[in-house]
């Protein structure tokens, strides 16, 4: 391994990365298992001969894909962030890869900084779904939906609410509030089946497979218009209906202030 040295740039670079879930044991580094953050690491020690921490914009959990989660790193200052990506790409198990990489200002932190996330979830509703090309990334469901009580039941959560009832209870510090505020929500029909997309200032653990899981009981007629609207105020998770599967949840984008971008022309 070739000395390189080790003065690391003040100014982080922003890897906006790709990743299939599908093998990992979610986003965080762990001691035993395979992690996105893990393998990410791993990369960057061998490229730049010493540890750089690689820090996400969020953790998303095992099985749960990413199209564009921000990866913060400081690197020693030979790296650009064009030679970085060229280098983390070839470099990197096939089932990762950085789509961009941008200079940010010093200030920048990718969890921190994010002022929005935006995740969609993929449904699949025709008997294609249950096909191996299609079931790693979709929710296939053989009964019918309701796109009016899909799309009633998401319009209840725009604007800011506390999400107990959607997130995995103890997960958050004791003093945290729940609350988020939800910019976006709707239910796109596509070619097979449905999208959720949905963007906030930040997500509580499980909070849009909770989501999802909820709306589809509704749109299947198992639970009462209004559910949502009820659970919003509820204390905790208990009488919300199981998360929907992992697989079909991307984390499509991360925004971040455009002044925090040093390349910026």
């Amino acid at each position: 391994m070739p000395s390189f040295p080790q003065v690391m740039d003040p100014r982080p670079i922003l890897l906006v990365t790709q990743y299939d879930g599908g093998r990992f044991a979610g986003w965080q580094r762990q001691p035993v298992v395979r992690t996105v953050q893990g393998d990410m690491e791993i990369a960057l020690e061998r490229l730049c001969a010493t540890a750089v921490p690689a820090i996400g914009a969020g953790r998303t959990d095992a099985g749960v894909h990413a199209h564009g989660q921000g990866v913060g790193v400081r690197v020693p200052e030979r790296w650009t962030p064009a030679t970085l990506r060229r280098a983390m790409n070839a470099t990197l198990p096939d089932d990762i890869w950085v789509a961009e990489a941008h200079r940010m200002v010093p200030e920048f932190h990718p969890r921190r900084s994010a002022i929005a996330r935006r995740y969609g979830y993929l449904i699949g509703t025709d008997e294609a779904a249950r096909s191996p090309f299609r079931r790693r990334y979709e929710w296939s469901i053989r009964h019918p939906l309701d796109p009016a009580a899909l799309q009633g039941e998401a319009d209840s959560v725009l604007g800011e609410h506390t999400f107990r009832a959607f997130a995995v209870a103890h997960t958050a510090p004791v003093d945290d509030h729940h609350r988020c505020v939800i910019q976006h929500a709707r239910w796109v029909e596509r070619d097979g089946g449905w999208v959720f997309e949905v963007a906030a200032n930040r997500f509580l653990h499980h909070m849009v497979r909770f989501l999802v899981g909820t709306m589809v009981e509704v749109a299947q007629g198992r639970r009462p218009r209004g559910t949502i609207a009820r659970l919003l105020v509820a204390p905790d998770n208990s009488g919300t209906p199981a998360p929907a599967p992992a697989h079909g949840l991307s984390l499509r984008e991360v925004t971040y202030p455009a002044e925090l971008y040093a390349d910026a022309s």
